[in-house]
């Protein structure tokens, strides 16, 4: 059997041999296989007849089946389906439209200022059957549907698929473009990591504007997986879908684990078909590992270290022989290597930037400032400070744009947010660098506490200095009044850094 060559090429397989198999569940949505490859073909059609070769599909739509189904029309078609956040403000939504010249935009509601730029309004809630109608009246004058049966070309696997999105630092989004060869390399790594198959049910909790939850979204689809969708996030409601659907692998970031782990506390109930959960996005700390354990007492445990720009870069597996600290060993198919500012390679154990080379690898960025992105020959750095020990195993320092210098040394916030994460008390935590005339920056650490939980200035230091320096403990520490996220569900350090700036937070005494 020819291998496939695109992310949606099995797609055709699996409507022929397991027609009536669940692909995608969402809210009230049950699509089959084989009405999901029919809708794909009627609406890739479409796109491949007005939308012109080298131009994309800008889709600004809540998490759901349509979203899925146009992006997954957009790969079959060849366009680029660019994934816009409708969380952004308006401003930000109007300069990346206007940077990516798009074809077509979708959106659930009307977008101001894109004059120019044809702009089709569709329901999210529509029915599968639905969309490509619905898609049929964008032409003026009306437009006869193409037929169902009339085959579309395939992409080559160099064609852009996708473009997906992170903060910029000057407040436009960054939009990185990937080809269908970097995720066909990413599928056969995967499935080499984990087995992921036609007999799994995997649930994604998060939206898919974020490119875990998007990649596992075409990951699960190429492989005969059924997915199931959260409109929204809400832990009790990933719990009674995991129930209800048989759900064998979890994908989840940090936060939701944590959220999800929190909501069964004191129950009782546990899921023991779940056989994967798959956390990316930061380091877990394991806190609540006897919590995984009761809940999901079969589930193998696994986290990624990645970037959005690189895909997957390292995997610890709760298998491996995987140190505390260490973000894993290099994924499958990935050329892990330290390097100097001059590109030089640093023998294990020495501090330096984390390069990369990989099959998995983006193309460019479609719009935003590059920031710390270096490359030396085929290799990448998105500017992480590691080492790599004796072993194999990477540890982060930290990120080159986060690190604070204090009194004259270079201090890496992650390390020191690592630390204070441990406590028992403590949920979440941020450490800033504040403007301070006498050193520079001053180290602050906001924090969230954990329900019902108390701690004090003193308990945190005592706490820290077992582990750290005392030039890399905080002296100052305030609670949050609450803690914003980014839609990734990563704390949001420049909102954090707004709220105590504004001097809403709590000093601890």
């Amino acid at each position: 059997m020819r291998e496939a060559e695109t992310i949606i090429a099995t797609l055709s397989r699996h409507a022929g041999a397991t027609p009536e198999r669940l692909a995608l569940i969402s809210g009230d949505h049950r699509i089959r296989f084989a009405e999901l490859h029919r809708e794909v073909e009627r609406v890739a059609g479409y796109l491949a007849r007005t939308v012109p070769e080298g131009r994309g599909v800008a889709l600004h739509l809540p998490n759901g089946a349509v979203l899925a189904l146009l992006f997954l029309a957009a790969c079959r078609a060849g366009r680029e389906a660019q994934i816009l956040d409708p969380a952004w403000p308006g401003a930000s939504t109007r300069s990346v439209i206007a940077t990516l010249a798009p074809a077509l935009v979708v959106s659930q509601d009307a977008i101001s200022g894109i004059a120019g730029v044809r702009h089709h309004r569709i329901d999210p809630e529509a029915s599968f059957a639905d969309v490509a109608a619905a898609l049929g009246a964008v032409e003026a004058g009306g437009f006869s549907l193409p037929d169902p049966e009339v085959g579309v070309a395939d992409p080559a696997p160099c064609t852009p698929f996708h473009v997906g999105f992170t903060s910029g630092s000057t407040g436009m989004p960054k939009g990185y473009r990937r080809h269908h060869r970097s995720w066909i390399e990413s599928f056969r790594a995967s499935n080499r990591e984990f087995g992921i198959g036609a007999d799994d049910s995997v649930l994604l909790p998060g939206p898919l504007t974020h490119s875990l939850f998007l990649y596992a979204l075409g990951h699960g689809l190429h492989v005969g997986a059924t997915v199931i969708l959260c409109r929204q996030f809400r832990p009790t409601l990933v719990r009674h879908l995991v129930a209800e659907f048989a759900a064998s692998v979890i994908y989840a970031v940090p936060t939701q684990l944590e959220m999800i782990l929190e909501a069964g506390n004191g129950g009782g109930e546990c899921f023991p078909g779940v056989r994967w959960i798959l956390s990316s996005g930061a380091k877990w700390q394991g806190r609540s590992m006897a919590k995984l354990r009761a809940q999901f007492p079969h589930a193998h445990f696994a986290e990624f270290y990645g970037a959005s720009e690189l895909s997957f870069v390292t995997v610890a597996k709760d298998s491996d022989a995987c140190p505390a600290d260490s973000v894993g060993r290099a994924f499958e198919g990935v050329d892990l290597s330290i390097r100097d500012h001059l590109g030089r390679q640093l023998p294990r154990g020495e501090a330096g930037l984390v390069f990369v080379a990989s099959p998995f690898l983006f193309t460019e960025y479609a719009c935003g400032e590059a920031g710390q992105l270096v490359r030396q020959g085929e290799a990448l750095s998105v500017g992480d400070v590691g080492i790599v020990d004796a072993s194999g195993f990477l540890h982060l320092v930290g990120r080159a744009s986060r690190m604070i210098i204090s009194s004259g040394r270079n201090v890496h916030p992650e390390e020191i947010e690592r630390v204070l994460d441990c406590h028992p008390a403590i949920m979440a935590s941020a450490v800033l660098g504040i403007a301070d005339a006498l050193r520079g920056e001053r180290l602050t650490a906001l924090l969230q506490l954990r329900p019902q939980a108390t701690v004090t200035r003193a308990d945190l230091i005592r706490h820290a200095r077992s582990f750290l320096p005392l030039y890399k403990i905080p002296r100052r520490f305030a609670l949050a009044p609450l803690w914003p996220l980014t839609s990734s569900g990563k704390s949001d350090f420049e909102a954090l850094r707004s709220l105590f700036e504004s001097g809403v937070c709590e000093i601890l005494r």
